[in-house]
């Protein structure tokens, strides 16, 4: 799979940033728009879930009957759906650790699993500045997956969970 420069397994590391030798944390570059500032100078808080919910679809994909992405996600979950699934946002958990400035630099957003069930997941996010690698931002969101022709929860399959499995970590609220 080709790289583009917004989506990578190994990009550059800012200062600051620690590499994740395991390859369970998909890295992602995400831009922040003058609009998503506040009148404090900073991200808004609804913005950051706007990015998160961005770096979510940069790692796993659109489902595929929404959207045109322009390049590959780096692991090909949720676009491999079938045409009447949604994934449904049960939960979000977000913790501030610093100010979010705007940059005319992608902010940097890791994504990985937490936990995985019968017919959801749980996903993590670290968002560090992406001029200093500033630790600013961690998050989960739990999705569940919805079958909206039976109109019932949809189980994820083998191969779905064993893609999703390769991408599980640690919570990054266990210790924080």
């Amino acid at each position: 799979m080709a790289e583009s420069p917004l989506t990578t397994n190994a990009p550059p590391e800012p200062a600051g940033a620690r590499a994740d030798p395991s390859g369970v944390r998909l890295r992602t570059q995400v831009p922040l728009r003058w609009g998503d500032m506040d009148a404090y100078g900073h991200i808004n808080n609804v913005e950051v879930l706007r990015l998160l919910e961005e770096a979510r679809i940069r790692a796993f994909g659109a489902p595929a009957h929404t959207g045109s992405p322009v390049g590959e996600p780096l692991a090909p979950l949720f676009n491999e759906l079938p045409r009447h699934a949604q994934a449904l946002v049960i939960e979000h958990r977000v913790r501030y650790l610093a100010s979010l400035e705007y940059r005319d630099v992608p902010a940097q957003i890791d994504v990985w699993v937490t936990q995985l069930k019968g017919a959801g997941l749980t996903l993590a996010y670290e968002i560090r500045d992406g001029v200093d690698g500033t630790r600013c931002v961690i998050a989960e969101t739990q999705l569940a997956f919805f079958d909206t022709e039976a109109h019932r929860l949809l189980r994820l399959s083998t191969q779905q969970r064993e893609q999703a499995a390769a991408h599980q970590g640690q919570s990054p609220f266990r210790g924080a």
